[in-house]
């Protein structure tokens, strides 16, 4: 199946400072300081809370132990250029936390924990939310997008925003992933000329090489778990509504949501409950207050046992070396007491075109809506300024592609057009209803599975990005949840497995997910190759 255009976009004035994946010698590798895995630095929350009960730890040391790690993993060695920006007063809160630990109060799981956010989350804070923009270089957020608020409450302490696809892949119809004006080019750590997909593609990176012990991405459609999967790391795209995306620079209302991208299904659940809940600020939340479940009793190592799951065969078949990884992975789910039938997700091909109308139709007014509520300062107020800005810095802006998507999205009239008004609901028709919920309902499934989608392509600014296949649409166009789980490796390269499920699923999933998990431990850490040998 053919992925959407707006996945897959995304490069900068820092591609100019030499930092091209064309850069690195041929077979050579790059191992970054304390080698491939880095310690405490590539452990989760439980053990880095275990630590930190202990005095072993403090989340100022493990602070400063990030930022030290981002200073010689992600500018210099092998510079992946995963973090846009780092907060300047991270350290201050991290010892805020620290005091508070040793005066007996504890907020929870997160307390005290690094946490890198997308690019184009709001903090009302030094730091700027751009998108990966130029246009939105140097500004600063007047409020904190709800998810940061809530995040900042369970103890977390934001450590900087990660780069991504600019305007999260929405921009050129021939865009490469990773790449932004304002940030250049994200690197994949296993192997540094290959993508990381899009477009939470910081994100993914700064994961895989433990540049934090948590990031945040977003997804429209793919943008959380085809880079997690890319990157070798855990990805949940919630429900729709059950995160706000009250604060995060928008695509489209109808598919937007953020979600946890880590090194492991447990830190993504309990990131997941302490990012969920309700906002008045955001419509689409008013179900999840009686939705959000208790995700940290859904790691179950039996969270398989009596489980029916589809083998969604229509998304096989792009990759031998994938497939052969999934199949291998299939006996793991049978071992840990699940029942496999192989299905085929339905109409799939029928909302490929749609699904591009609405995000279209909804990407001008929700970003002309997020600048006037979170950067009224701004020098752009809307699609048609930053279309002129484009035009005028085109040098640095448009140096690899153009602004397709701008100018399409600019183009369209308002939200009451037929067409939209159509499109959506055709989406919602062959996605929901005539889609993901009729197999599950005919074949009794409590989950779907498949390949998140191909292993990481050259990075390649002649020709764009090249995907090897993907299961992301139907989740993202239905508004379900899909998690992605590390799977195994060919030729080095990561590939994930994809476990979706209907609405309101995610602690079932994550039940599946952690069980799988437990089970099969495939996740290794990188060791930042300049490229992989690519004979079998």
């Amino acid at each position: 199946m053919k992925r959407r255009d707006f996945v897959r976009l995304g490069v900068s004035a820092g591609m100019a400072a030499g930092a091209t994946a064309a850069s690195a010698p041929a077979l050579a590798a790059t191992k970054a300081p304390g080698g491939a895995a880095a310690g405490i630095l590539d452990a989760g929350m439980h053990e880095q809370q275990a630590q930190m009960a202990t005095g072993k730890l403090t989340s100022s040391s493990l602070v400063q132990q990030y930022l030290a790690r981002i200073a010689a993993v992600d500018k210099a060695g092998p510079r992946l250029n995963s973090v846009i920006e780092t907060n300047p007063d991270a350290l201050r809160i991290a010892a805020e936390m620290d005091r508070e630990r040793a005066g007996g109060r504890l907020r929870g799981p997160l307390h005290g924990i690094p946490v890198l956010l997308k690019d184009n989350i709001a903090t009302a804070d030094r730091m700027s939310t751009s998108a990966g923009s130029l246009a939105l270089d140097g500004v600063r957020a007047v409020k904190d997008a709800h998810i940061v608020t809530l995040l900042r409450n369970a103890g977390a302490v934001i450590i900087g925003k990660t780069n991504l696809s600019e305007w999260a892949n929405m921009r050129s119809t021939k865009s490469v992933s990773g790449w932004s004006g304002r940030g250049g080019q994200t690197k994949n750590p296993y192997a540094l000329d290959r993508n990381t997909s899009g477009s939470s593609s910081g994100s993914g990176a700064a994961a895989a090489a433990s540049l934090a012990t948590l990031t945040v991405g977003t997804e429209t459609d793919g943008s959380i778990v085809s880079p997690s999967s890319s990157c070798g790391i855990v990805g949940i795209k919630p429900t729709l509504g059950l995160l706000s995306r009250s604060g995060i620079i928008p695509i489209a209302h109808s598919q937007d949501t953020a979600g946890p991208m880590t090194r492991s299904v447990a830190d993504a659940a309990l990131m997941l409950a302490a990012m969920a809940g309700s906002d008045p600020d955001d419509k689409a939340t008013a179900d999840s207050k009686n939705r959000v479940a208790d995700y940290a009793a859904a790691l179950r190592l039996d969270g398989l046992k009596g489980k029916r799951i589809g083998v969604a065969r229509n998304f096989f078949g792009s990759n031998d070396a994938v497939d052969a990884i999934i199949e291998k992975e299939l006996a793991v789910l049978r071992s840990q007491g699940a029942t496999l039938v192989d299905v085929k997700v339905p109409n799939v091909d029928k909302y490929n075109e749609s699904e591009l109308q609405v995000l279209l139709y909804e990407f001008a007014p929700g970003l002309e809506a997020w600048l006037k509520n979170y950067a009224p300062h701004a020098p752009v107020k809307n699609m048609a300024d930053v279309i002129a800005f484009n035009d005028k810095n085109a040098a640095r802006e448009m140096p690899y592609f153009k602004q397709e998507h701008l100018v399409a999205a600019q183009a369209k009239p308002g939200l009451d057009a037929r067409e939209y008004r159509e499109a959506l609901a055709n989406d919602l028709r062959y996605s929901r209803d005539e889609g993901i919920d009729q197999v599950m309902k005919e074949h009794k499934l409590d989950a779907l599975v498949a390949p998140t989608g191909g292993p990481a392509w050259l990075t390649d600014y002649v020709n764009g990005d090249h995907y090897g296949g993907s299961f992301s649409s139907p989740a993202a166009v239905a508004g379900y949840p899909h998690i992605t789980v590390p799977a195994g490796f060919t030729r080095g390269l990561p590939v994930g497995i994809s476990f979706v499920g209907g609405a309101w699923s995610e602690a079932s999933l994550i039940g599946m997910a952690y069980a799988y998990e437990q089970a099969s431990k495939r996740r290794r850490a990188p060791v930042y190759p300049a490229t992989i040998n690519v004979k079998l």
